[in-house]
């Protein structure tokens, strides 16, 4: 070689290698946005992610409105959805540009939900319609999406009715195949079915998923193989497993199991359970619990999808409102709402304990905490 080419190498390298380090770092950040709910909060929040360090950056404001609760996202990856206050309670709906410290939030519109706040979103797996859950006012509605990503209509306001006891809608979701939305309620104990018609944002009443008395149903998740449903209670500090016919669209309870030893119980004024999860991999499943500020770990039986406790692990904060596990199931992000912060533990793949990777940063108020499209 050359001297003239060895030194037109040489230079090569020395200006490719930083560029080449910084599509590095950048494949190893993930955009994480926060909703939040009350006390200093101003609207939606964004962080980063580093997926090999687990560390997690400072949180900026993203987009101002009224107690965000909780966001979803479009399976596209492109618009962030939040049930929140603009002059009234309404969907909004934000175009996504940029990535990670430059990502931006540009409002596109929002539509009345009209039957006060929401305390839960979903979109359908196609990016054609979202379900909404109204706790205060115990509905259901939907709404269908433009093409653009912006909000063109609610299509359905459906009231659960019950004689006996006061409706307390808490999650949306839709079953893996899209034929069906959920709506644990937790004023009927309760999961309240819909038939749904993405082409169409309609929904129709179909049946119910049966809870223990008391359970106070919140939120609920499938299985990776969409086989298992799970089901916190909010009251009772429980999870209930259900086998799920796909085809029938129809939940069948088969185990019911503590997060929380009642006799640790006792001497908390608060206790209430918030959130649950199931692993990418379908190992493990994960519940938050209020009071006791603590996530459950538990192991999925991988033949019956019933679950066996793994740990309890302390969030690092006070009031976990929210958790998620980053999309390869490596990371876990706890939301401390009474401590305004977000604490950082990595998840041992083989056994599903949590270990704390001491990034914990300050964030207002959050309550939900979200990497893509659920």
């Amino acid at each position: 070689m050359t001297f003239l080419l060895r030194v037109l190498l040489v230079c090569s390298v020395a200006v490719l290698s930083p560029l080449m380090t910084r599509s590095t770092m950048a494949q190893d950040m993930l955009d994480v946005w926060i909703g939040t709910g009350g006390g200093p909060a101003k609207g939606i929040y964004h962080a980063t992610l580093n997926t090999k360090s687990g560390m997690l950056s400072d949180t900026t404001l993203a987009a101002e409105i009224k107690s965000p609760g909780f966001l979803a996202m479009h399976p596209k990856g492109t618009h962030l959805y939040a049930v929140g206050s603009l002059d009234e309670p309404c969907v909004a709906a934000y175009r996504i540009s940029g990535k990670l410290k430059d990502a931006k939030l540009t409002f596109l519109n929002s539509v009345p939900i009209g039957d006060g706040g929401a305390a839960h979103i979903a979109v359908d797996p196609t990016g054609s319609m979202i379900l909404t859950a109204q706790y205060g006012g115990g509905s259901t509605a939907a709404f269908k999406l433009n093409e653009d990503g912006s909000v063109k209509e609610r299509t359905a306001l459906v009231d659960h009715v019950d004689e006996t006891k006061k409706s307390h809608a808490h999650w949306a979701g839709f079953s893996p195949d899209n034929r069906f939305g959920f709506v644990p309620d937790l004023g009927f104990d309760k999961v309240i079915i819909y038939k749904v018609d993405p082409k169409t944002a309609t929904i129709n009443p179909h049946g119910a998923g049966i809870l223990p008395p008391g359970a106070g149903p919140r939120h609920m998740k499938f299985h990776t193989t969409g086989k298992w449903a799970y089901v916190l209670h909010e009251h009772d500090l429980a999870v209930t497993v259900y086998d799920y016919d796909a085809k029938a669209g129809t939940m069948k309870a088969k185990q019911t199991i503590l997060t929380v030893p009642k006799d640790e119980l006792d001497d908390l004024k608060a206790k209430s359970c918030s959130e649950i999860r199931v692993h990418p991999s379908g190992k493990f499943v994960y519940a938050a619990n209020r009071g006791h500020d603590t996530i459950t770990a538990f192991r999925v039986n991988q033949e019956t999808g019933e679950l066996s406790e793994i740990e309890r692990e302390h969030v690092r904060g006070a009031t976990p409102r929210n958790f998620n596990l980053d999309p390869s199931g490596k990371w876990l992000i706890a939301a401390g709402q009474q401590s305004h912060n977000l604490a950082v533990f990595e998840v041992n793949q083989e056994t599903g304990e949590l270990i704390y990777n001491v990034s914990n940063v300050l964030s207002p108020a959050p309550i939900c905490v979200l990497f893509q499209h659920e």
